[in-house]
């Protein structure tokens, strides 16, 4: 049989033995592998996300009493500031799409790298000095705008921590760019011969929905900063109301941004779930097709929404309506997707490992997340919640229970093809127990705040609020401390856990046809590909399952 038909084995070595992968001086140096280049993304990222949490919780504590007792007002502004910089710009979407991305979709299509190894090296390496330049503002007095830093009043607090903010802002978006026309070439140029578009990973399909954002969206972010830092600076008026400029006109800039940057924090971990919950429930992935499309039609409708957050800025009612139909028609992909899983959950064989777990929460919390996007997209009820705690609780059940959730669902999924042990399980689902109770514990009770119309954003509140927010406060320590056991059980794991062997969760993408960790080129010989990614049930690959289930 020629070796085109053969068909694409499961290795039936569930312990394999060899040891491959770069040298752990590797990871502190300049690397052109792009599995070195992904593991530097998700630990540097997760360095920042643990001070992005500290912030928080210096915010939560402040907000555990009405009055201003732990930190001054000024203090309080530059905190979450700050904090939601390093978790949008620093954490989400670096570990997302530079960590997972880059270690991941040149062994999905059988590549042997990226397509420019080179800029993706100085992609990542413009992330760490960027984080750094951010973190010292706080030695000279830091942003205290917001991290929307609209002006006015960007433009009226302290000017060397906003110029900054600006600049690291921009240095982030420009590694944004460099990573999203990489992932963009290797995609559409390097799979291997046999693999078409529709029989590429819904990983891979996320990946380019979320670099074309990424190339479309990103320089009109940049172009914005640059000219808030002009402003700041050299004194011009391209948004200061007082020299003639128009504020609103920054809004629009940012937010034609800010909005997709929802979807590239969101489209990686829909392709991450879409990976996830397969394999751990044994079941084909249901509507392929559908769900490949909607993640292009999230990335082009990401595109024509951003104003929705603008329905208080003075927007026409006929551009509100607009608006508000399109973010409601968002709704639609969306929704298709989540349906998808929904089906290959449903009536399959499931593993309940800490990935599956956490798979499966990610689904649950997104979808609340989800439903009250559907409620801020119409005018009349967003107009009520806007600036309220409403708005806090949506957006973090979008981003961390959605996207936090998928990068610990990834995490736990991938960490045995990335060191060739197992993540410990019982500390797993410690893990993910805290995780779940402490995030719902902290921002459910948010949507009660906004409705009631508490304003975020500042670090005084009327008494009738306090019994809650003490409670979210808790809430937030119990999240704080979940990160424990999962710091503990990687660095012990990585050195002392159980071997994975090549493919224990008996995988048919192609990165699991490999060793792991894979070898410098990721593979032994070309990968032939002749199945679909998500084949499972199929009788000859449940035979060879048997089998590897049988010798392990």
């Amino acid at each position: 049989m020629a070796q085109a038909e053969l068909p694409r084995q499961i290795p039936l070595d569930p312990l394999g033995e060899q040891e491959q992968g770069p040298n752990w001086r590797e990871y502190f140096g300049f690397s052109t592998d792009h599995k070195v280049i992904g593991i530097q993304y998700l630990v540097t990222s997760f360095v920042f996300y643990l001070i992005g949490g500290v912030l928080a919780e210096l915010v939560r504590t402040e907000l555990a009493t009405p009055e201003v007792d732990f930190v001054s007002r000024e203090t309080y502004n530059a905190l979450f500031t700050i904090h939601a910089t390093i978790m949008i710009f620093l954490w989400i979407i670096p570990t997302l799409t530079g960590g997972f991305g880059n270690y991941l979709v040149p062994l999905m299509i059988g590549a042997r790298d990226m397509a420019f190894p080179r800029l993706n090296a100085i992609a990542f390496w413009i992330i760490p000095p960027s984080g750094v330049l951010l973190l010292c503002s706080f030695f000279i007095g830091p942003a205290s705008a917001g991290w929307t830093s609209y002006p006015p009043l960007s433009l009226m607090v302290n000017k060397g921590g906003e110029a900054i903010w600006i600049a690291g802002v921009i240095l982030l978006g420009t590694s944004s760019i460099m990573a999203g026309l990489n992932f963009i070439v290797t995609i559409l140029k390097m799979r291997i011969p046999s693999m078409p578009l529709m029989k590429m990973p819904l990983f891979c399909w996320a990946m380019m929905a979320t670099s074309a954002l990424q190339l479309v969206a990103t320089p009109v972010l940049t172009g914005a900063m640059v000219l808030l830092g002009f402003d700041l600076l050299v004194g011009t008026a391209f948004f200061n109301p007082t020299g003639g400029g128009d504020p609103i006109v920054y809004q629009h800039m940012f937010w034609f941004y800010s909005h997709p940057a929802v979807y590239i924090m969101i489209l990686p971990a829909f392709g991450m779930i879409s990976e996830i919950l397969p394999t751990h429930a044994r079941k084909p992935i249901f509507g392929y097709q559908a769900i490949a499309y909607s993640s292009i039609a999230i990335s082009f409708l990401g595109l024509i929404v951003w104003a929705h957050h603008m329905f208080t800025s003075g927007t026409p009612d006929w551009l509100r309506m607009f608006f508000m139909i399109a973010t409601m028609i968002i709704a639609v992909p969306t929704g298709i997707k989540v349906f998808s899983w929904v089906a290959t959950v449903w009536g399959g064989k499931l593993r309940l490992c800490s990935a599956m777990l956490f798979g499966m929460a990610f689904v649950s919390m997104f979808v609340i997340g989800g439903l009250s996007g559907v409620m801020v997209a119409s005018v009349p009820f967003d107009i009520h919640v806007h600036d309220t705690y409403f708005i806090v609780a949506h957006l973090h059940y979008v981003l961390f229970g959605g996207s936090v959730f998928g990068i610990y669902a990834g995490l736990y999924h991938w960490f045995p093809k990335m060191t060739g042990r197992f993540l410990n399980e019982g500390w797993g689902k410690v893990h993910f127990v805290l995780t779940f109770v402490g995030f719902n514990m902290t921002f459910l009770p948010m949507h009660v705040l906004g409705l009631q119309g508490m304003n975020r954003r500042i670090a005084e509140y009327d008494p009738q609020y306090a019994g809650i927010n003490m409670f979210c406060t808790i809430g937030s320590y119990i999240l704080a401390v979940s990160t424990i056991p999962f710091l503990f059980n990687a660095i012990w794991s990585w050195s002392q856990g159980e071997k994975a062997g090549d493919n224990p969760w008996n995988s048919l993408t192609l990165e699991w046809m490999t060793t792991s960790p894979p070898p410098v080129e990721n593979f032994e010989e070309d990968p032939v590909l002749v199945s679909g990614p998500y084949d499972y049930g199929h009788t000859y690959y449940q035979d060879l399952e048997d089998k590897a289930i049988a010798q392990s």
